[in-house]
């Protein structure tokens, strides 16, 4: 069924290749996109529950157009040559792995939920790309140690938290 809160996850999707076509030669459009994108993470999740209308559609579509999204963001970074590519790549298996598993889970009839760590993870991940395209525009200056903080602590969550969704899955089996 589609609805409001489907329709904001898909514009997520949509959003994606302006981006990727704007970020590299025009960071400060490109940082804004990717903030009107990350907007629409919360807001499509905030209406879902507070209106009743989540729906099966909606939740295989939301942490895809997350995924999306955020892998989308680090290819761009490693395109710029703003992190290294071994960071992307260790990020982005993370999320292929972890999404396999929980693929997994469901075909055995188990719901595995997003942890704190995960959400946490996401914020700082949002974040900190925010912060590295806006580095490079002439309104913000020095933003590249937050930002490369921010993604560290986003790399350490994210291997932290893939380890916790293991043992919950090998708990559940």
């Amino acid at each position: 069924m589609v609805n409001i809160p489907t329709i904001i996850t898909f514009s997520r999707i949509v959003i994606i290749l302006p981006f990727v076509l704007i970020a590299s030669k025009q960071p400060l459009w490109g940082a804004v996109l990717f903030s009107i994108a990350a907007i629409t993470d919360f807001l499509d999740g905030y209406i879902a529950r507070k209106s009743g209308q989540i729906t099966k559609m909606g939740i295989l579509l939301d942490p895809i157009a997350d995924k999306l999204l955020v892998i989308s963001a680090l290819i761009v970074l490693v395109d710029m040559a703003i992190i290294h590519a071994w960071i992307a790549i260790v990020i982005i298996a993370r999320e292929f792995i972890i999404t396999g598993l929980r693929i997994v889970a469901l075909t055995k009839e188990i719901v595995i939920p997003a942890e704190m760590g995960g959400k946490i993870k996401v914020t700082a991940q949002i974040a900190s790309i925010i912060l590295l395209l806006l580095d490079r525009t002439f309104l913000f200056s020095d933003l590249y140690g937050l930002g490369i903080f921010l993604l560290w602590i986003a790399l350490i969550l994210g291997l932290v938290s893939g380890v916790q969704y293991f043992v919950l899955f090998w708990k559940k089996i």
